[in-house]
């Protein structure tokens, strides 16, 4: 599940380049729903309700990234990334309009214009899970730790996590996340440092973690560095800047 995430994360990076061409929906069901093949099953159908709505009105068409969440108590529900191809063409759709085009339950939708790192911030709702909801679990196993919680509405809190708790809520061999035909894959290249950082420029740096491999005897024998940069954001910045007269 974690190589999952990784997975995961790569490709909600290579694909949200500018976080303004994006809907983040949050599809929850008014029943407990337990059934993982019900839920890719029904969120394929929103898509096809939801397209036909689009068209249906003159909006542009979406590519998306879906992953499905374990709820504590059992229950699932589906995260939605809906990706459009320009922040000028994404469309502002009513929140009871894409209730009444799910039919089964209850939407959320949340921003994701100032996320710099939006891979890195997704993932962590489909690892981590609240105190409370993993001390009804049963288990408070992993990391304890203080973490910013966003709401429906862009509102912001500090409350304790358990990092990693929610990774034992998935079955076996299930697959966590889903896409549309034309999302991109990650490319990988394989370089020098020195070559990586040419390739950067001085673009941010928006995630950082070091790891320290160890033999059978407690010693170190190889350190692993993972450094993301946004690109996508320098140009960003730089493309505000200019239109305001900067350089």
């Amino acid at each position: 599940m974690k190589q999952s995430l990784r997975n995961l994360r790569d490709l909600l990076n290579t694909n949200i380049t500018n976080p303004g061409n994006c809907r983040w929906l949050t599809l929850t069901y008014l029943e407990n729903m337990k059934d993982t093949k019900r839920l890719y099953d029904d969120t394929r159908k929103f898509h096809m309700r939801m397209r036909y709505y689009l068209e249906k009105n003159c909006l542009p068409h979406y590519e998306y990234i879906e992953c499905a969440e374990p709820q504590a108590w059992g229950a699932w529900h589906m995260h939605v990334v809906m990706i459009f191809k320009e922040e000028k063409q994404t469309p502002f759709i009513p929140n009871d309009t894409i209730e009444k085009v799910l039919g089964y339950g209850f939407t959320k939708i949340r921003k994701l214009t100032s996320v710099d790192n939006v891979g890195c911030y997704l993932t962590a709702y489909l690892s981590d899970m609240e105190l409370s909801d993993a001390i009804q679990k049963g288990t408070v196993k992993g990391d304890l730790k203080a973490a910013t919680v966003t709401d429906g509405n862009g509102g912001k809190s500090r409350k304790a996590v358990v990092k990693g708790a929610r990774l034992s809520l998935y079955p076996a061999g299930f697959r966590l996340f889903r896409t549309s035909r034309k999302i991109k894959r990650p490319e990988v290249v394989e370089c020098t440092e020195a070559e990586a950082m040419k390739e950067i420029g001085d673009a941010p740096l928006t995630f950082e973690r070091t790891i320290k491999v160890m033999d059978d005897n407690g010693q170190g024998f190889n350190v692993i560095n993972y450094r993301q940069f946004n690109k996508a954001q320098k140009k960003r910045s730089e493309g505000e800047a200019g239109t305001d007269g900067g350089s």
